[in-house]
């Protein structure tokens, strides 16, 4: 290829990357869409023997919410009846007594529950919850990083009080709008009075670590109205905010053409003038979501986990545990048939021993998971650190990172690679590029049920 021939297919590529700069929400990798039936099944006791991450993170998910929100294809089920939650919980606290001998010589840095909304529960069933973790798993919690989600109706001073008795370090709320016609068009059933009162409470009750979700491009929305929602979250102060671009899909409530005929994609200017204010009111940026203050830190002396985030135990239906070499998970479904057929199955099942479900990840799959895992935050990729590990070098073994470093997208110092401000600004598209082959063919032959 002559330099010019060159010059010209590094422009076509980096125009066509920055015309769509939301692809795909890379926040694993492999997605979990390109998980398959494992044949043969993996003995859990033989995949956790040799794994060599020095300390692990501790998942647990409650797929149960009081109702789906219009852009939500995660696993998860609209039901409120205590009777399902506590069948829920017996069985995850049995599949907990039987995961805790596998995983026992290896400490945990951190834990989190997620889903759905876990502070949906009864405040017995929640504090069921911890006693699984740390009387079973063996969770120590003076030396882990937990988290906990929740929502603003499910706030109360009960669930406040069991967090604290916890020594839960963050509190995460999903608030996405402070508007009510905003959330209205997500079919979110919220109301702005709800927020503030859920709010006042968590700051009454504080938490090392609160931290608030918003979206922005939702439907109806401009530069303004996304601005405003933004004020009323920092007026509250949260060590941590995170802002998410919008993402519809087929199987979602909200559709994508329902996006395209809103008219202007505003969701750029959104990110830029949200990232803009958010600097200027001294939180740091870490990702194109992640934003904190300075001082946000967990109120402990915390054992050292890597962002490359080897070494992930999920507990519950629809929590996916990561291995060096294996991801595993129950299957995956937006249907709410198909969801609540799954999960009927692990409250019904017997054994929890192997992994039959997931994704094998081969030497290639570990590197570019390595990188991503690292280019995506702005702390970016210690190039010695792949070398290390892999035993070879990152920008040999992926050639193609040079065209983010020739486009202005990232940048080289010494033993750092980093996207540069306008590369954390295009991560989606730089991480749906960098996906291999195999892992995107995998995605795209994925049928949601």
């Amino acid at each position: 290829m002559t330099s010019r021939d060159h010059t010209t297919s590094l422009r076509s590529w980096s125009e066509n990357l920055r015309s769509e700069p939301y692809r795909s929400y890379l926040y694993s990798y492999p997605h979990k869409t390109a998980y398959r039936e494992l044949e043969p099944k993996a003995q859990l006791s033989e995949l956790w023997r040799n794994e060599p991450a020095e300390t692990l993170f501790l998942y647990m998910h409650i797929p149960f919410c009081g109702a789906r929100c219009g852009f939500c294809n995660l696993f998860t089920l609209p039901d409120k009846r205590t009777g399902v939650h506590q069948q829920y919980v017996d069985a995850l606290e049995r599949q907990a007594r039987e995961w805790a001998p596998i995983v026992a010589n290896k400490p945990f840095a951190r834990f989190a529950i997620g889903g759905g909304t876990p502070t949906l529960l009864e405040p017995y069933l929640l504090e069921r919850l911890f006693t699984i973790a740390e009387e079973i798993m063996g969770l120590d919690a003076q030396q882990a990083s937990i988290s906990v989600e929740t929502s603003p109706e499910t706030v109360t001073e009960e669930r406040l009080r069991i967090l604290h008795e916890h020594r839960v370090d963050r509190v995460s709320m999903g608030i996405q709008s402070f508007i009510e016609e905003e959330a209205t068009a997500i079919y979110r059933p919220q109301k702005p009075l709800e927020v503030e009162r859920a709010l006042a409470l968590l700051k009454r009750e504080p938490f090392p670590i609160l931290n608030l979700d918003l979206i922005y491009g939702l439907p109806g929305q401009n530069v303004q109205s996304w601005l405003y929602s933004l004020e009323r979250a920092l007026a509250y102060e949260p060590e941590e905010i995170f802002i998410y671009p919008l993402y519809t899909r087929e199987q979602t409530i909200v559709k994508p053409e329902q996006i395209r005929r809103s008219g202007e994609d505003v969701r750029m200017a959104c990110y830029l003038a949200a990232r803009d204010r958010l600097r200027g009111a001294g939180y740091q940026q870490h990702s194109m979501r992640r934003f904190s203050k300075p001082s946000a830190n967990a109120a402990k002396q915390l054992l050292p986990y890597g962002c490359q985030e080897d070494g992930m135990v999920g507990l519950g239906c629809g929590a996916r545990s990561y291995t060096r070499e294996l991801h595993y998970a129950s299957r995956y479904a937006v249907d709410r048939q198909a969801t609540a057929s799954i999960i009927a199955d692990y409250v019904a099942a017997k054994q929890h021993d192997t992994a039959d479900y997931g994704y094998m990840l081969n030497l290639e799959e570990q590197q570019r998971r390595f990188i991503l895992k690292a280019i995506l935050h702005s702390e970016g990729l210690e190039l010695s650190s792949y070398t290390e590990r892999f035993g070879s070098e990152a920008l040999t073994d992926y050639s193609e990172l040079h065209r983010l470093l020739d486009t202005g997208l990232a940048l080289q110092s010494e033993d750092l690679f980093q996207l540069t401000e306008e590369g954390l600004a295009y991560s989606d598209a730089i991480g749906d590029w960098f996906i291999s082959p195999a892992v995107r063919e995998r995605m795209e032959g994925f049928v949601f049920v």
